[in-house]
């Protein structure tokens, strides 16, 4: 470096010329040009821009007078209502991190996560009060609580210190708030859904945050002044960024409590929804409810589906309905979406088939992500683009984590060689477009073959009747391992045996990759959409 550089000699950073990147600015900027569009819809309820300011503000200003400050945890266990979209800016407006907790897991884990990240205070829908008045008796410290009283919620206890809309009234909505200092400050704390242990706690920055918000609008060509229904859980990678992402574009956000086919597509109908998010299972439910919901729907509407390797199936099925689906995959680690498969519009004349073929696959970075690549783990060479070999997805550049909390080993294996290590198997073509063959713990090894579960379940999910599926490995004497299937079917449809799908599958298959076993019921599934597949490892083990 030529330290001499006359470009760098008396050119400072100074605050004329540098701010910190922060999606709070979002925020602000929204209520100064848009004060009296409409911010956010909750049932009968609306607020413009100016109000939800105003009301975060006041949040902010209530924390800061309990002793809420920077390095502060403030976690949040509450479904898709304005105060859980309030508390994504108005508790780092205060410097503290926003924990959003997981709405359907146990006492246990809540407790492990308030523990962990040392939560100072809990906002809690009043729905959830008797996992969290559980969780509480097992928390060390004494923590402050808030009671959100959502009118639309489903009942439940009273357990925090006051409800949350009188202690917004404790709060002043002028509440003079600043910019983080340093944009490397952390902005959120979201826990991972680990199968084995406890789940590790992914530190996020504004300037993580601010990007990613950025790169939805860019990936995804939103307009200004969007419709956005809420399908996505906010506590997910808080909500992949949308909640900031929509500020920047000064979209209406519609909130949703519990995502059910009648009362998505109402909403879509009765608001004009422009824009939501979802996991296939989102998708596949849409995909499957009865036609006479749809009636009446007759502008665009666009979509992103992520989470598991969604079935050509489902791209389909969104096409034929009339969505226009993009695909986008990413990790809590990466803010969510951090990979999308970008369409070219030669697609278009192409055969549906041929279409949803093409947008099944992961894709490339987004625009404000540096650099992804499918590598040899253990070399961390590149592995050919051949669409064949397969390698481990690795993630770099300013939309990754700064690590796990409180874990330096998770933290360091996780950046080992440069690189994040995402732990999904996949393979790279000559376009560079990635496609997903697995999780590297859920690829099956059979007589030292590898067998991808998500091609076997794309072919479970062509059968006519089949619904959901899900494929793991089973023991076996022989072999070592083989496919076992689980399969939910259609309602209506008529019964199906497994000799008949396993005949369905050899048709289409090599044989080894064919499901040994069909078992039939419903999937356990995680809050967002995941299908547990160590569950079904379990179950597989005595089918």
């Amino acid at each position: 470096m030529n330290r001499n550089s006359p470009y760098d000699t008396g050119l400072n950073r100074n605050p004329a010329n540098y701010v910190p990147l922060s999606p709070l600015s979002f925020l602000a900027r929204a209520a100064e040009v848009h004060p009296d569009r409409m911010a956010v819809i909750h049932g009968d309820r609306h607020a413009t821009w100016g109000e939800i300011y105003r009301r975060c503000r006041r949040l902010a200003s209530a924390l800061v007078r309990r002793g809420i400050g920077a390095g502060d945890t403030v976690a949040v266990m509450a479904p898709n209502v304005p105060a859980m979209y309030e508390a994504h800016f108005g508790v780092p407006m205060t410097g503290a991190v926003l924990n959003t907790l997981n709405t359907r897991l146990d006492a246990q884990a809540i407790a492990f996560m308030l523990n962990h990240g040392a939560a100072k205070a809990l906002l809690t829908d009043r729905e959830f009060s008797p996992t969290i008045a559980a969780a509480l008796r097992q928390v060390e410290r004494e923590v402050l609580v808030i009671d959100i009283d959502d009118p639309l919620g489903g009942g439940g206890e009273l357990i925090g210190a006051m409800d949350y809309e009188a202690f917004l009234d404790t709060g002043e909505a002028d509440f003079a708030w600043t910019l983080p200092g340093d944009e490397w400050n952390a902005i959120a704390l979201s826990y991972t859904s680990g199968t084995t242990g406890n789940p590790k706690g992914v530190v996020t920055h504004h300037r993580g945050a601010y990007l990613n918000a950025v790169g939805n609008i860019v990936t995804w060509a939103m307009p200004h002044f969007p419709v956005y229904l809420w399908t996505l859980p906010m506590f997910h990678c808080n909500g992949w960024c949308f909640p900031w992402t929509l500020a920047a574009v000064a979209g209406t956000s519609v909130c949703l409590r519990r995502v059910e086919a009648k009362p998505v597509f109402d909403l879509i109908r009765r608001h004009k929804v422009t824009h939501f998010c979802g996991a296939p299972v989102v998708h596949n439910m849409l995909i499957n409810a009865p036609a006479e919901m749809r009636a009446g729907i007759d502008h665009k509407v666009s979509a992103m589906i992520a989470g598991a390797a969604p079935p050509q199936t489902v791209i389909e099925g969104m096409e034929r309905i009339g969505v226009d689906l993009t695909h986008v995959y990413g990790l809590t680690e990466v803010y969510g979406p951090a990979c999308v498969c970008a369409k070219h519009p030669e697609w278009e004349v192409l055969p549906s088939a041929k279409r949803a073929e093409l947008n099944g696959r992961q894709g490339v970075r987004y625009e404000l992500q540096e650099g992804m690549d499918v590598l040899d783990p253990k070399t961390m060479q590149p592995v050919p683009r051949d669409g064949q070999t397969m390698g481990e997805i690795f993630f770099r550049g300013n939309i990754i984590m700064k690590g796990y909390l409180k874990n330096p080993q998770a933290t360091a294996d996780a950046f080992a060689g440069g690189w994040f290590h995402t732990g999904d198997l996949a393979v790279i073509d000559a376009s560079g477009y990635v496609r997903i063959k697995d999780r590297s713990k859920d690829i099956i090894i059979s007589g030292g073959e590898n067998i991808s579960t998500i091609e076997v379940e794309d072919v479970l999910y062509s059968h006519p009747h089949v619904l959901e599926a899900a494929v793991v490995a089973m023991p076996d004497e022989k072999w070592g391992e083989t496919p076992c299937a689980f399969v939910t079917l259609k309602t209506g449809a008529p019964a199906v045996t497994g000799q008949e799908i396993i005949a369905f599958c050899r048709g289409r298959l090599a044989h080894f990759k064919c499901p040994r076993k069909v078992v039939f019921g419903p999937l356990p599934k995680t809050s967002t959409g995941k299908i547990q597949k160590n569950v079904l490892r379990e179950q597989a083990k005595t089918a």
